[in-house]
């Protein structure tokens, strides 16, 4: 005779896949916004860099030319992919933000802003970061913060 085998099926019950779906919404509910506040973290710093390039290749300019670059009170702009020949410093193409250059005999002011009206993370609110002669680097609008 056989014997029959009692029914030893295992699984999870409903009410418990409900609450490791709730967990794991809970838990990307936090990270997301911490990740995408820390990407565009990451896309300032080509800004930041930039900047501290033209800082240094300004002072490097103004040894040799009594100047800074553009030397009449004008403004220059490059996009990515161009370049500030007179100072030596390229704009690596692709690039999140466009910068440009105001300078005279005694100043210069360079500031770099995000290329898309989107920012950098597709919202409303751009990222513009500002350097002068004397080195002081500052986000006058941050896209980090929203």
């Amino acid at each position: 005779m056989k014997s029959e085998k009692p029914n030893t099926q295992r699984g999870f019950t409903l009410i418990e896949l409900m609450i490791v779906v709730v967990i794991i919404s809970i838990l990307a509910a936090m990270a997301i916004p911490r990740f995408l506040r820390a990407s565009v973290k990451a896309k300032q710093s080509e800004a930041k860099l930039n900047l501290k390039q033209i800082y240094t290749m300004e002072h490097a300019y103004r040894q040799e030319k009594d100047s800074y670059f553009p030397g009449d009170g004008s403004t220059v702009v490059a996009q990515p992919g161009e370049n500030f020949a007179p100072i030596g410093v390229e704009i690596m193409f692709p690039a999140y933000y466009s910068y440009s250059i105001t300078g005279n005999a005694s100043s210069f002011t360079a500031v770099a802003g995000t290329k898309r009206e989107t920012g950098l993370d597709e919202d409303a609110t751009i990222d513009v970061w500002t350097i002068n002669q004397n080195g002081v680097l500052t986000c006058t609008i941050d896209d980090s913060k929203d």
